[in-house]
C-alpha cells in the first residue's frame, strides 16, 4: 500500500514564502499595514485596504474561535478519503486574521460549534508545518 501524503503547498511564491517559512518554526504570521493598521491574511505585497506596500509581519497566539465550518463527507482525494467526516472551518484568530484550516482532534465533527474556540496544531512535514486547529 502507498502512503499518501497531505497536498501541501507551494514554499517559493512570493507572497507566501515568509509565512510558510515561519510554519516550519510553528509560528503562525500575518501582515499588518505601517499606514492604516489593517489585518492582511492571506500574505500580500500590498495591502487590501489602502493599497499601501508597507507591511509588517506578526506572529499570532494561534488561538480563536470558529466564524463557521463544514463537514466533508465525501472526498475523492486519496489522502482524504479515508478521514471522512471531518470539518473544515474559517477560523478568526484573536489578532484579526480569518482562515481556513481543518479541524482536528474531534471525534464527531458535528459536534463542533459557531463561536468554540480552537488553538491549533501543527502537522509537520519537511518544508513546513500545516496550521490545522483543535478545540481547547
Amino acid at each position: 500500500m502507498v502512503d499518501v501524503q497531505r497536498p501541501l503547498p507551494k514554499t517559493h511564491e512570493l507572497d507566501t514564502k515568509a509565512f510558510w517559512a515561519a510554519t516550519k518554526n510553528e509560528e503562525l504570521t500575518y501582515q499588518r499595514c505601517d499606514d492604516c493598521e489593517a489585518v492582511i491574511f492571506y500574505p500580500r505585497r500590498h495591502c487590501t485596504k489602502c493599497l499601501g506596500n508597507s507591511l509588517t509581519w506578526h506572529t499570532a497566539t494561534g488561538r480563536g474561535t470558529i466564524y463557521t465550518y463544514s463537514i466533508v463527507r465525501q472526498s475523492y482525494h486519496p489522502f482524504f478519503r479515508d478521514r471522512v467526516p471531518y470539518a473544515v472551518a474559517w477560523i478568526d484568530l484573536d489578532e484579526g486574521p480569518r482562515l481556513l484550516s481543518e479541524i482536528v482532534g474531534v471525534d464527531d465533527p458535528a459536534s463542533l460549534e459557531i463561536g468554540q474556540r480552537v488553538k491549533v496544531a501543527w502537522e509537520s512535514h519537511e518544508e513546513l508545518s500545516v496550521p490545522l486547529f483543535k478545540p481547547e
